[in-house]
């Protein structure tokens, strides 16, 4: 899966959150300074390129809406994030984050204790 840049991720968590529309609507929902809207309809044909929106012809514009859900995206960046940076380990990511004091032993215990009373499937 292809990362998003940060223009390309903020277009998205608007559209996620609108469950799809149009750039106008987009824009709208962006925080200031918004960008041009050549630029985030530009933003958003990249998107549609690589697969994470889809359009429809409405009138003489398009709606979009997303392919992809957020946590679809979260759940494949992370894997993707851990195999290039962790060795495809997240027991090293914790590590990392635990060695730089990012992570406190209370909230290790959380985490164990949320995968504890994680039901199987």
């Amino acid at each position: 899966m292809n990362k998003l840049t940060v223009q390309e991720e903020e277009a998205m968590l608007v559209i996620w959150k609108s469950q799809g529309g149009f750039v106008k609507d987009f824009l709208d929902q962006l925080p200031e300074p918004r960008p041009p809207y050549t630029t985030l309809a530009s933003t958003i044909r990249n998107l549609e390129r690589k697969g994470f929106l889809e359009s429809k012809k409405w009138g003489n514009t398009y709606r979009y809406e997303p392919l992809i859900s957020e946590e679809e995206y979260k759940k494949r960046f992370m894997s993707g994030f851990v195999s290039d940076y962790f060795r495809n380990s997240f027991k090293e990511l914790v590590a990392f984050f635990a060695e730089d004091q990012k992570i406190s032993a209370d909230e290790l215990k959380e985490i164990i204790d949320m995968i504890e009373k994680r039901k199987p499937d």
